[in-house]
Order: structure tokens, then C-alpha cells, then sequence
């Protein structure tokens, strides 16, 4: 036998081969037994002594059932030959059925299968929000992503914190989220953004680490309690990091002193407005319609009903310079104008903070057209 032969048969007889439909479901042989049972003591009355199909099917149900309700019609010798084969048959069948249902639950057969259409339904999951971590700040997350109607998957690997979530209505993948298999599986490729709220800062960074390198466009948040933390964290690629201890300070020295202002964007966040950023391009021939109008004749507020907040123009390359006795001095002009007026012109580059509804800012996004480069929401 010649070399290559040799290695060929071998291939052929290491290939592995693709399990049958019924080893994929064992339920099946036992159904198909009982249907078999069924449809054939069925088909006997009918044929045999002639009943219709509705006594044969009665007479099969009681018989099996052993409910003794009495015979249906008269039976004749051929029929009491059906029946005890019914009896027979339906006992064994029935008993085995029983059986194998429990041996499948004990197994862990339906749990399996579960598991399996929630990976199905996973792969179905596009701008989605992950959130990595249920415990405290990870439960007002997702309460908060929940009430605004933000399609949510949980990260979580305790299972108290799983039942937990579930029993938001949550869907939870129990598994490790530093793991470059589960943010697959999580579709990082195909999610709107990634909060890592796990307890350990280590775990956070090592869930940017693997997010960042999978999902180089992916927007990443990620909680910490230290200052190093963030630096690190920002060195591996997070494009937001907040950390509660100080957001939680800062909103008491808010309240404090501007307890108005507080309570204005509490209503805000529990309203259904929204403040999104929408960001120009800085093509200028896709700023065809727009570039040099100003606010006013553009007329946003009343074709949109969308608010603009704040303009921030684009650095420009060389900074301003200004003379003052006899010095001269350089700055940055301030890139950021709150509060703009109508006589403020469109530009390329320029972002945009515009308050307003859902189907507001909709319409807002359709009046730009084409000039609108991205659109990103931001935290109220």
C-alpha cells in the first residue's frame, strides 16, 4: 500500500463523525414509541370495528389512561385483542416515557438545552449594552439603562447575583468577563457600549485590556475607587472612567450648593429627554446644506423641537494672540459655547449638545443629513 493511501485511510478513520439527530434529542425514541402505540390501537378500532375516528381515539385515551369509563361500542374478539395490546403496549411505553423524561431532567438535559437557546439568542443581541458586574453600582446601572428601554446582558459569575438579575427580567450570562471567549460570546463586536462595575479593579482593567484589543471602536466605561486606578485604566484603553466615591461627593457639594440646579437634572434624568452629542464632519463638502448658516436660519427648535445646549468648535492649530501694555500674550480660545445664539454659524468639526425627546432628536439627526458624522448620548 502505498504512503499516501496509508495516510488518507487514516484521515478517513480519525474523522470523527457528526452525532445523529436522535443522540441530539434522546426524548425523540420514546415519543415516537407512544405516538406508534397511539395511532396504531387508533387505526385498529377504525378499521378493524369500524368506529370513527373520534371513538378510536377515545377509546385509545381511556384504555391507556386506565381511567375505565367502559367500552366505547360493543368489541368484538378482534377487538379485545386491540385492546389488550393497548393496555399492554400503552403501560410499557408510558412507564419507559416517564422514565426517560426524569433520566433527561436528572441528567441535565433541559438545562442544557436552555442554555443553548440563550446562546442562540445571544448571537440575535446588536446594540446592546454589556455590563460587567451585578453588584450595587451594577444594579442602578441596569436599572437605569432598563428604565430608558436600552437593550441590557449581564456579565455576572455568582449566582446569587444571577438570580438576581433574572428575576429583573434580565438577561445574565454566567461567566467570566475577563475572558476573551465570553465578550465574544457576548457580542462585543456588535454592542453599543461596555461598563465594567465589577468590585476588583484588577478584574475592571483586565476586562478594558481584553475589550479594548477585541472591539478597538467599542466605547468602554469603567469604575474605580483610586486615582491610579483611573490612569491605568485610561492606559488600557477606557474611554470613560468614574469612580463613586467621588461622583458621590461631588453631587453632595452640589447639593449643597446648588440644590436647584441638582434637582432640575434629577427631573431631567427621570423624564424622557435625553442630551445627545451630535458630532459634524469635518468634510466640508458633506456640510453642503449647512456650513456658514447660522442657528436662527436653520431653525431647529421649531422644525426639530430639540434644544441646542453647547457648541464646542475644533482647536484651531495656532492660538490666539493678544496684546496687553505692551506684552504679547498667546491663549486657546474656549472651545466650548453654552447657551449659543442665533447668530452662531455652522462649521465642520463642530459638536453639538442638544437636548431634547427620543423622536426630537430624531428629527434633529434628520435635519442635519449627511453633515452628521456620529451621534453619542450622553449621562443626565
Amino acid at each position: 500500500m502505498l504512503p499516501t493511501q496509508n495516510l488518507q485511510r487514516r484521515s478517513l478513520g480519525g474523522r470523527r463523525r457528526a452525532p445523529s439527530s436522535r443522540a441530539q434529542r434522546p426524548w425523540l425514541n420514546p415519543l415516537l414509541a407512544f405516538a406508534f402505540v397511539v395511532n396504531g390501537s387508533a387505526a385498529a378500532y377504525h378499521f378493524v370495528e369500524g368506529w370513527d375516528w373520534g371513538d378510536a381515539y377515545w377509546m385509545v385515551a381511556i384504555t391507556i389512561s386506565t381511567i375505565g369509563y367502559g367500552e366505547v361500542n360493543p368489541l368484538t374478539s378482534a377487538g379485545r385483542v386491540i385492546t389488550t395490546f393497548t393496555i399492554v403496549g400503552g403501560v410499557v411505553v408510558v412507564q419507559l416515557t416517564i422514565q426517560s423524561l426524569l433520566g433527561l431532567s436528572e441528567s441535565g438535559y433541559f438545562r442544557r438545552l436552555r442554555q443553548s437557546r440563550f446562546r442562540r439568542y445571544l448571537k440575535t443581541m446588536d446594540n446592546h449594552v454589556i455590563l460587567c458586574g451585578y453588584g450595587r453600582i451594577g444594579q442602578e446601572i441596569a436599572e437605569k439603562l432598563s428604565s430608558e428601554g436600552v437593550p441590557l446582558l449581564v456579565l455576572e459569575m455568582d449566582p446569587s447575583r444571577k438570580e438576581a438579575a433574572e428575576a429583573k427580567g434580565l438577561p445574565v450570562l454566567q461567566a467570566d468577563a475577563t475572558l476573551d471567549e465570553t465578550l465574544q460570546e457576548a457580542g462585543i463586536h456588535r454592542c453599543l457600549s461596555l461598563v465594567a462595575a465589577l468590585p476588583s479593579n484588577a478584574a475592571n482593567l483586565y476586562v478594558v485590556l481584553s475589550a479594548r484589543g477585541l472591539a478597538p471602536k467599542c466605547r468602554l466605561i469603567a469604575r474605580s475607587d483610586s486615582d491610579e486606578a483611573e490612569r491605568k485604566l485610561r492606559l488600557a484603553g477606557a474611554d470613560q472612567v468614574v469612580s463613586p466615591y467621588v461622583a458621590g461627593g461631588r453631587a453632595m457639594a452640589a447639593t449643597a450648593l446648588r440644590p436647584l440646579a441638582v434637582d432640575f437634572m434629577e427631573l431631567l434624568a427621570g423624564s424622557n429627554c435625553e442630551v445627545d452629542e451630535f458630532q459634524l464632519s469635518d468634510q466640508p463638502d458633506r456640510l453642503t446644506a449647512i456650513n456658514g448658516r447660522t442657528l436662527a436660519e436653520m431653525e431647529f427648535g421649531r422644525h426639530s423641537g430639540a434644544q441646542i445646549l453647547a457648541i464646542r468648535n475644533p482647536e484651531p492649530a495656532e492660538p490666539e494672540t493678544y496684546a496687553y501694555r505692551g506684552t504679547t500674550y498667546s491663549r486657546s480660545p474656549s472651545a466650548l459655547l453654552t447657551n449659543p445664539g442665533g447668530d452662531v454659524q455652522l462649521a465642520p468639526g463642530q459638536l453639538l449638545v442638544v437636548l431634547g425627546s427620543k423622536s426630537q432628536l430624531e428629527r434633529f439627526a434628520a435635519l442635519l443629513g449627511p453633515a452628521l458624522e456620529s451621534m453619542d448620548a450622553m449621562s443626565t
